[in-house]
């Protein structure tokens, strides 16, 4: 394999992998203020997103993928709202983990690093089609 073929993998591996963040991300934020419809019923739970190394074997390159997606096991916040069908026999609500601050930090994390895959992808494009045109 090509070298800058192999640039051009590993920075679609990096987009790939941020693209899977972001949704996780703008899942959490559409959920952020999500309760249970019934007493006890457990509101919406944060997703948390993990990557690995993965080598390729044919160009010994590393790239990212990802691990799984899981759920955060924080606990969730209480609202007093004793009129919400969820609420206890205190009045008090279950309300979503999902820390909307956090999110769109990852979301910005994200957001910064799908442009840099981004950039590297364009560059070794770029170079590809200029030693083309240095062949010719």
């Amino acid at each position: 394999m090509d070298t800058l073929k192999t640039v051009l993998s590993v920075a679609a591996s990096g987009m790939r992998a941020q693209g899977e963040r972001l949704k996780v991300v703008s899942e959490n934020v559409a959920n952020a203020s999500s309760t249970g419809n019934t007493d006890g019923e457990d509101p919406y739970r944060r997703k948390i997103i993990s990557f690995q190394e993965m080598v390729d074997r044919d160009s010994g390159a590393s790239m990212v993928e990802v691990e799984g997606i899981r759920r955060d096991d924080a606990d969730f916040q209480l609202s007093y709202d004793p009129s919400h069908p969820a609420a206890d026999q205190d009045g008090f609500v279950k309300v979503s983990n999902v820390n909307t601050i956090l999110e769109m930090s990852n979301m910005r994390e994200a957001s910064r690093s799908y442009q840099a895959n981004l950039n590297m992808f364009e560059t070794g494009r770029s170079m590809r089609s200029q030693l083309l045109d240095l062949l010719k």
